[in-house]
C-alpha cells in the first residue's frame, strides 16, 4: 500500500450526510431488494461490505462473521473503527451536533465514501448500507475500538437508545468496528432464516477478490465454521472453478491501474462446452454483468480472431469467430476497483460505468494478445477449440431449425407424447415433466386438463454437461421438451414463447428418479437458465408413505413425519412406501402431488451461479475422482436413498 494512500483522511469531518431514513421500514424493497430470503442475506452483505471497504483501503486484515443461535449476526473487523465525536455539520432536532456514530447508523446516505476522503474505492457506494440494516433490525449494537477506548451504542428499530458510552479501554493500536443485529420479524414476516451455504459462497468470493484478508465465518446454530484466505486472489478463483476440468493452458492473469481505476482479470480455457465467467466491481459480484464483463468478452473475441488470421489458422474464406465460439470452455474472472462506480440499482447487480468497458478491453486485450504470441501451442489449442465450437454451432443451428417453433401464431407440431391443456394463458398453465409411461398415465388421468399438461419422458435424457448443443438437439427426449416449452434454445431462446408458467419436474423418489431430475436440472441450468432466474422451474414433492388407520388415510413426505404419525396412530396403522409415481392411482397422485390446494412444490433457484457451475461440472462432468470423493464425503448425510 503506497504511503500516500495510507494517509487518506478518515475522521469526523469525512463523514457526510445525504439525508433521510424514515421510509426505509415502509419501503425495504428500495434498499435491500424486498423482504424475502435474498433481502435477508443482503443485510449481512451490506455490513460485511463496510469491513471489506476497510480492507480495500488497506486498514483491515481480518473479518469475523458469526450467526448466533437466535439468528442475530455479529460482524467484526480490525479496520480503523467508525470515528467517534460530534459531527461537524449534521444537527439533531434540537439543533445540536449529532454523534458521528449515530449519523453513520441512522442517516441514509451517511458515510465516508462520497467525498473521496475516507475511501479510495468502496463497494457500499449508495450510502444506505448499515443505516438501512439498522432500520430493518429489531435491535442493533455498534461497538468501536479507537484511540485506546472501547465504545458502545445501542439501537432499536433504527432509533438510538441514549448517547454512545465508553465501556472500557483497549490497547492504543487496537482498532475496529463490531456490529451485531437481529433482523426484525415485523419486516421479514416470512418463515425464513440465513442459509449457511449461501453466505459461504458469498464470503468465498469476497476472499478471492480481496487478497490478504482472512474471513472467518461461524454458524453457531449448527456448529459449522469456514475460514477463507487466498493469497492468489482471482487466479486462485479460476483454478478453484476449473479443478475438475482439463485445462488447455495456465491461468493468464493481468492487473493494472489506469486513471485511478484498478482492473484485474484471470483467464483460462478448458475442455468444457460451456462458459464460466464472473464479474466483480469493488468486490461485489455483479451477477448481471455490466460494462466490465462486456469489455472482457469483446477483447477476447477480437484478440483471438486477430491472432487466428495473422497465424493462418483462419483462412480468408472462413468467417470470423463469433463471441459464442470464443467463449466455449472459457473460465474467467474480471474484477474492477472504481472510485465512483455506477450500479443499476441498490442491490448492485450490474455495473454501468461506460469508461470501464474501454479500459477493460484495452488491458485484457494487451495481456491476452501477448500471451498468445508468447505461447503458440496454447494459442493453437484455444483456436482449435473455437474452430470445433464454430462447426458444432453451425450444426446446432441446422438441428435447432427442426426443433424450435417459429411463432406462437403458427400451427406447430407439438410432441405426440404431450398431453396438452386447454388453457392458453401461459400465466395459468403448468407442464409436468414425468418419468416413464406408467407415471405419465397416472398423471394424465389424475390432472386437471384445463390448466395442467403432462410430458412423459422415456428413459433418461442426455447428460448435457458432456455434450455440445448439436448432439443435444439430436436427442428425441430433449427435442420433445424444447418443442413443448416453446422457448427455443441457444441463440433463439425467447422466454416470451414459454407456453407454461410453471414447469414442474416430477420423478420417482428413488435413485433413478434422482438421476433423471439431476439430468433435467443440468439441462435447464446450462441451456435455459432464464427459466430458473424468472422463477418458472419447480420440483414436485410426491409423498413417500401412505399411512392408513381405520378409515383415516394420511400421506407423509419424510421419514421424520412417518415416525411421528406412526407414534400418534399406534402400531396398528398400515404403512405403504411409494417407490414410484406409477404405484399411485390417478386420484392419489392428484390429491397428494398435483392438486394446488394440497401439494408442495419446491422452487428451483440458483443463489450462487459460480458454485452451481462448479457443482454441476463436478457431478456431471468427465472427471471421476472429484465425484467419487464427493459421494464418499456426503454418503452418511444422504436421506431417502433406495438400495
Amino acid at each position: 500500500m503506497a504511503e500516500k494512500e495510507k494517509k487518506i483522511n478518515y475522521d469526523v469531518s469525512s463523514i457526510q450526510a445525504l439525508e433521510g431514513i424514515e421510509h426505509v421500514r415502509k419501503r425495504p424493497g428500495m434498499y435491500v431488494g424486498g423482504t424475502d430470503i435474498k433481502a435477508l442475506h443482503h443485510l449481512v452483505y451490506e455490513v460485511v461490505d463496510n469491513a471489506i471497504d476497510e480492507a480495500l483501503a488497506g486498514f483491515c486484515t481480518a473479518i469475523d462473521i458469526i450467526i448466533h443461535a437466535d439468528s442475530s449476526v455479529t460482524i467484526e473487523d480490525n479496520g480503523r473503527g467508525i470515528p467517534v465525536g460530534p459531527h461537524p455539520s449534521k444537527k439533531d432536532a434540537n439543533g445540536k451536533p449529532m454523534e458521528t456514530v449515530d449519523v453513520v447508523m441512522t442517516v441514509i446516505g451517511a458515510g465516508g465514501k462520497f467525498g473521496g476522503g475516507g475511501y479510495k474505492v468502496s463497494g457500499g457506494l449508495h450510502g444506505v448500507g448499515v443505516s438501512a440494516v439498522n432500520a430493518l433490525s429489531e435491535w442493533m449494537v455498534t461497538e468501536i475500538k479507537l484511540n485506546g477506548k472501547h465504545w458502545r451504542q445501542e439501537y432499536k428499530r433504527g432509533v438510538p437508545q441514549g448517547r454512545i458510552k465508553q465501556i472500557g479501554k483497549v490497547e492504543k493500536e487496537e482498532t475496529g468496528t463490531k456490529q451485531t443485529f437481529k433482523f426484525d420479524k415485523q419486516i421479514f414476516t416470512e418463515d425464513i432464516d440465513y442459509r449457511f451455504d449461501t453466505l459461504v459462497q458469498r464470503f468465498r468470493e469476497m476472499s478471492f477478490v480481496t487478497r490478504g484478508v482472512t474471513i472467518r465465518f461461524t454458524d453457531e446454530r449448527a456448529e459449522r465454521e469456514m475460514t477463507f484466505y487466498f493469497e492468489g486472489g482471482i487466479t486462485s478463483f479460476v483454478r478453484y472453478l476449473n479443478r475438475n476440468r482439463e485445462n488447455l493452458h495456465p491461468v493468464v492473469h493481468v492487473e493494472k491501474e489506469i486513471e485511478n481505476i484498478g482492473i484485474e482479470a484471470a483467464i483460462q480455457y478448458t475442455d468444457a462446452y460451456t462458459e464460466s465467467v464472473y464479474s466483480f466491481a469493488n468486490t461485489i459480484n455483479t451477477i448481471d454483468g455490466g460494462t466490465h464483463l462486456t469489455g472482457l468478452r469483446s477483447s477476447l473475441t477480437r484478440v483471438i480472431n486477430d491472432y487466428a488470421r495473422k497465424s493462418g489458422l483462419l483462412k480468408d474464406a472462413d468467417p470470423n469467430f463469433s463471441g459464442d465460439d470464443t467463449r466455449e470452455g472459457l473460465t474467467a474472472i474480471v474484477s474492477v476497483k472504481h472510485p465512483n462506480p455506477q450500479f443499476e440499482s441498490q442491490t448492485k447487480v450490474k455495473l454501468m460505468n461506460p469508461e470501464v468497458q474501454t479500459l477493460v478491453t484495452q488491458v485484457v486485450g494487451e495481456a491476452f494478445s501477448t500471451f498468445l504470441e508468447e505461447n503458440p501451442q496454447a494459442a493453437k489449442a484455444i483456436i482449435a477449440k473455437c474452430l470445433t465450437s464454430a462447426r458444432a454451432r453451425d450444426a446446432a443451428r441446422k438441428a435447432r431449425d427442426l426443433v424450435i417453433r417459429k411463432s406462437a401464431l403458427e400451427s406447430l407440431t407439438l410432441p405426440g407424447k404431450l398431453a396438452d391443456c386447454s388453457e392458453r394463458d401461459s400465466s395459468k398453465t403448468e407442464l409436468y415433466i414425468v418419468e416413464g409411461d406408467s407415471a405419465g398415465g397416472s398423471a394424465k388421468q389424475g390432472r386437471d386438463r384445463h390448466f395442467q399438461a403432462i410430458l412423459p419422458l422415456r428413459g433418461k435424457i442426455l447428460n448435457t454437461e458432456r455434450a455440445r448443443l448439436d448432439k443435444i438437439l439430436g436427442n428425441n427426449e430433449v427435442k420433445a421438451l424444447i418443442s413443448a416449452l416453446g422457448t427455443g434454445i441457444g441463440d433463439n431462446f425467447d422466454i416470451e414463447g414459454l407456453r407454461y408458467g410453471r414447469v414442474i419436474i416430477m420423478t420417482d423418489a428413488d435413485v433413478d428418479g434422482s438421476h433423471i431430475r439431476t439430468l433435467l436440472l443440468t439441462f435447464f441450468f446450462r441451456y435455459m437458465p432464464k427459466l430458473i432466474e424468472d422463477g418458472h422451474l419447480y420440483i414436485a414433492q410426491p409423498p413417500l408413505y401412505r399411512i392408513a388407520h381405520k378409515n383415516n388415510v394420511k400421506y407423509v413426505y419424510s421419514d421424520k413425519e412417518k415416525d411421528k404419525m406412526i407414534k400418534e396412530l399406534g402400531e396398528k396403522a398400515s404403512l405403504q412406501r411409494y417407490k414410484g409415481l406409477g404405484e399411485m392411482n390417478p386420484d392419489q397422485l392428484w390429491d397428494t402431488t398435483m392438486n394446488p390446494a394440497n401439494r408442495t412444490l419446491l422452487l428451483v433457484t440458483v443463489d450462487d451461479a459460480a458454485e452451481a457451475d462448479r457443482t454441476f461440472d463436478m457431478l456431471m462432468g468427465d472427471a471421476v475422482d472429484p465425484r467419487k470423493k464427493f459421494i464418499q464425503t456426503h454418503a452418511k448425510s444422504v436421506r431417502n436413498l433406495d438400495i
